[in-house]
């Protein structure tokens, strides 16, 4: 008996030193949407303008192509918050352009996919931290392209505002935060506490802008004061409350800013150059 208990205590021994310890599984929850974490990547600089400005060949549209005239989301032009550029360049893959914005404001109820304006433009979350109050929206070359976001840098600040909700009150304009283009700063002139900004910009924009229309200007809903058509420009004010809310102010002259016109005039343009008016007096 003592022979047999010595020799069970030494296989039991030996077992215990050759034993593989059992690997760990990692756990998956799939309800973990509201704790994604921006991951902690370095994103490189932003390219040269060639690069993103190079020619593209047209590609034919599938049914599966996005519409640009399609609504996906909808905002009012009442900025919520200015937030602080974080982080903005491509990521380690390469292939990504991503923008990292601070914003405690638009991240109380944010989710992944929610649509967020930038500036007027409308972006799509990918990642947030609630913990860091950051959120990550991916930047396409065409964006890039369109817009005035190629100027923004680390520390730059940018308007925010989240897509309006069926209970939310309609403050501003109908503004889809597809921007028809940029117009440039030509002159910032206070009076009083009030500062008016006269911007230029191309004439297949200033077409769709009318004294005392609605116009978004860095997704600031405004209001036209005047139009200049022989200079090609058009003018605002801002009062000194809206000064203290918006980033318009804290640009200078020879800057760019996105501009989206009302979406009423360009539905009336196309009824008009598609016939409907003879078609009605035909009748």
């Amino acid at each position: 008996m003592a022979i047999s208990s010595l020799a069970a205590f030494s296989v039991s021994k030996t077992l215990m030193k050759t034993s593989t310890s059992v690997p760990r599984l990692t756990m998956y929850n799939h309800l973990n949407i509201t704790h994604n974490h921006l991951r902690s990547t370095v994103l490189k600089p932003k390219p040269p303008l060639a690069f993103i400005f190079k020619a593209h060949t047209p590609k034919s549209l599938t049914c599966n192509s996005y519409q640009r005239n399609q609504i996906k989301s909808l905002f009012t032009g009442i900025v919520e918050e200015m937030g602080e550029v974080k982080q903005l360049g491509y990521d380690e893959s390469g292939q990504s352009f991503d923008m990292v914005i601070h914003s405690p404001t638009v991240l109380q109820d944010v989710n992944l996919g929610d649509s967020i304006a930038v500036n007027g433009t409308c972006l799509t979350v990918t990642e947030f931290d609630t913990q860091r109050l950051e959120f990550k929206v991916g930047l396409a070359p065409e964006t890039l392209r369109k817009t005035s976001l190629i100027e923004l840098e680390k520390g730059s600040v940018v308007n925010l505002e989240r897509a309006v909700k069926p209970s939310t009150r309609m403050g501003g304009h109908f503004v889809q935060g597809h921007v028809d283009g940029t117009g440039e700063i030509v002159s910032m002139e206070p009076e009083g506490d009030s500062l008016w900004i006269k911007v230029k910009t191309s004439p297949e924009i200033l077409k769709f802008i009318v004294p005392k229309g609605f116009i978004a200007v860095d997704g600031t809903s405004l209001t036209v004061v005047n139009v200049f058509d022989e200079e090609e420009c058009f003018n605002f004010m801002l009062v000194e409350y809206t000064q203290q809310k918006v980033v318009i102010p804290l640009k200078k002259v020879g800057q760019k800013v996105n501009l989206e016109v009302d979406i009423l005039g360009k539905y009336v343009e196309r009824l008009l150059s598609s016939g409907f008016v003879d078609n009605i007096k035909s009748r």
